[in-house]
């Protein structure tokens, strides 16, 4: 995955059909959930889709995904103050969470200058 685009498994299959054999999507899905357990990929809630990692955090980090509504570009926003106040609500409701995923819709810089 190297675009700022959010892929779904099987855009993935048909992405590495090309260069050989067609992978079987368990395959896929084995390999998305190893990546996922690395933190090396993110899953897009919202539009069923997986994309790399850019930054360097725990797993447990909240991330805040910026969705553009126009082009579909996806941003990801670490945030210190995010990640505490999750931390602290979390923690005073007495809930662990698990992938906190934070997904904001909006248009993106290079749409919004177009």
């Amino acid at each position: 995955m190297t675009s700022h685009q959010p892929l779904g498994a099987y855009e993935l299959i048909d992405r590495l059909s090309v260069r050989g054999a067609r992978p079987a999507p368990i395959t896929i899905y084995r390999a998305l959930d190893f990546l996922r357990e690395q933190a090396l990929v993110h899953r897009i809630e919202s539009r069923n889709a997986f994309i790399a990692c850019v930054h360097n955090h725990e797993t447990a980090d909240p991330v805040v995904f910026l969705i553009c509504e126009k082009c579909g570009a996806v941003g990801e926003a670490a945030s210190a103050a995010v990640a505490d106040t999750i931390r602290n609500a979390s923690r005073a409701a007495g809930f662990s969470p698990k992938t906190p995923v934070i997904e904001i819709s909006g248009i993106c810089a290079h749409c919004k200058a177009a």
